[in-house]
């Protein structure tokens, strides 16, 4: 690498590269492509891919989406900072080659140019993301020290960028609501098994997480209960014209089990990890799989 770059150039790279970890890139990336494929597949499939891709106000809400997201991601890096010296000693030393000055910054950007593309699109929509940037705020600040309510607000968070276009294109059917239910019952199993992930550096900072409250067994078994209720919307959803999306949805219950499995072998941070991979890989499977919707069996 020294022969291709200077000193400079590597430095200013691998600040690149931590910019694009703190703003969790990868994440933002899938959900722009979430909200596109949620938009032309699920709440509005009689709009053409021209259609969709020439609304001007619908990319402001994406980006505001993404923007608001990102700007989330370094508020609570920022909040985290000292646990994540303990949990991810390598991911802080990368993400904090970016000062914290630095970081502070870029937030207050990002969530004022997010003010910006939601006022393109209407008042409702910039007290939308006003309330999504305080709660996310919130979240980072207070909430996550809480004991239970952190999983569920984080959950929750996430899945707020789809209620933004769910709203815009006013779509409220059912099924819309099963997919919702679904994605929700996921990423908080994933989030408690960071949880179980990360416990020492909470133990240390005092987080009142599960696994700290209870123990690894007792949250085990809630992990357990969430993914179970990914079921019940699986269910339902499997009664509805999916296209070769039916698959995703009729595999979901064994590698679920698959995931059960690993989860009550788990005893170590390199376990759990790899749990809260195999989770978030299943989540961009079915985010790329709602393409299948309109293909016939």
């Amino acid at each position: 690498m020294g022969l291709l770059f200077t000193h400079k150039q590597q430095r200013s790279l691998l600040k690149l590269i931590s910019l694009f970890s703190l703003v969790r890139g990868y994440n933002i990336i899938v959900l722009i492509i979430a909200q596109y494929l949620t938009a032309r597949y699920i709440l509005s499939p009689q709009l053409s891919w021209w259609t969709l891709l020439f609304d001007i106000k619908f990319f402001s809400i994406v980006l505001a989406s993404s923007l608001t997201t990102a700007a989330g991601y370094i508020i609570n890096n920022f909040y985290d900072a000292p646990k994540d010296k303990i949990n991810r000693p390598k991911k802080y030393i990368l993400e904090h080659l970016v000062s914290q000055q630095i970081q502070l910054a870029l937030f207050l950007i990002l969530n004022m140019t997010a003010f910006i593309f939601a006022s393109i699109v209407s008042f409702r929509a910039v007290l939308f993301f006003l309330l999504y940037m305080f709660a996310i705020w919130i979240y980072s600040f207070r909430v996550k020290r809480l004991f239970w309510l952190s999983n569920l607000y984080a959950a929750l968070l996430m899945i707020l960028p789809f209620w933004a276009i769910t709203l815009y294109f006013k779509n409220f059917d059912t099924l819309v609501f099963y997919h919702a239910g679904y994605l929700f019952f996921l990423i908080l199993a994933r989030d408690i098994i960071k949880d179980l992930e990360n416990f020492k550096g909470d133990w240390v900072h005092r987080y009142k997480t599960l696994p700290i409250v209870f123990d690894n067994k007792s949250t085990k078994w809630i992990t357990t209960l969430c993914l179970l209720g990914c079921l019940f919307p699986n269910f339902h959803i499997i009664n509805h014209p999916l296209g070769l999306m039916f698959f995703y949805y009729v595999i979901s219950p064994l590698y679920l089990i698959l995931v059960l499995v690993f989860l009550w072998r788990a005893n170590d941070q390199k376990t759990y990890l790899w749990l809260h991979n195999l989770i978030k890989a299943w989540i961009l499977i079915g985010v790329l799989s709602i393409s299948l919707i309109l293909q016939d069996l």
